[in-house]
């Protein structure tokens, strides 16, 4: 089961440099990340998503592949297997962007705008569901966060939870 954790910044890019840190735990095999969303909040009161996984393009090529092969099967029967695979490939990576554009993976999108809504402007929040991790190391790297974060929300063991807090200078009943 992963867990969800969701910490808030007093910065715009405070998020995304979470993120970068993340990513590095990551390489060194101490946090497997599920899915991570940077939410930034401007100065003009928008609330924006940056996904960490772009479904649109993923799709896209999936649908330009299939689409080809389908399209060159089905051009062979009308003896023009070049067309087939132009007109294949172009319908199939429109299908496929569309369907990425549609599909939601990992946390839920309303909830994210939802709490993005609620952040002051000029902040954001790192949204991070995580697979497995090495709770005790990766704190400890995030201790450099302390007084620039808080956590938001978390589905973490309260012992877990409390070890987090302390290790961002946070209260532990906040």
């Amino acid at each position: 089961m992963s867990t969800l954790v969701v910490v808030g910044f007093d910065s715009l890019d405070g998020a995304q440099n979470a993120l970068t840190e993340c990513r590095e735990l990551e390489k060194e095999y101490l946090l497997d990340l599920e899915d991570a969303v940077v939410v930034r909040r401007t100065a003009d009161g928008k609330t924006h998503l940056d996904q960490s996984f772009n479904l649109e393009k993923i799709g896209a090529s999936w649908g330009f592949l299939s689409g080809g092969f389908w399209g060159t099967l089905v051009g062979l029967l009308f003896l023009n297997p070049l067309a087939g695979l132009i007109v294949g490939s172009v319908a199939g990576a429109g299908i496929g962007a569309l369907d990425g554009k549609n599909s939601d993976y990992g946390i839920n999108d309303d909830f994210m705008k939802k709490l993005g809504d609620t952040l002051a402007p000029g902040t954001s929040a790192l949204f991070i569901l995580i697979r497995k991790a090495e709770p005790e190391k990766v704190i400890s790297h995030l201790a450099e966060l302390k007084g620039h974060a808080k956590i938001i929300q978390t589905s973490l063991s309260p012992e877990v939870e409390g070890k987090l807090r302390q290790a961002l200078g946070q209260a532990a009943s906040a």
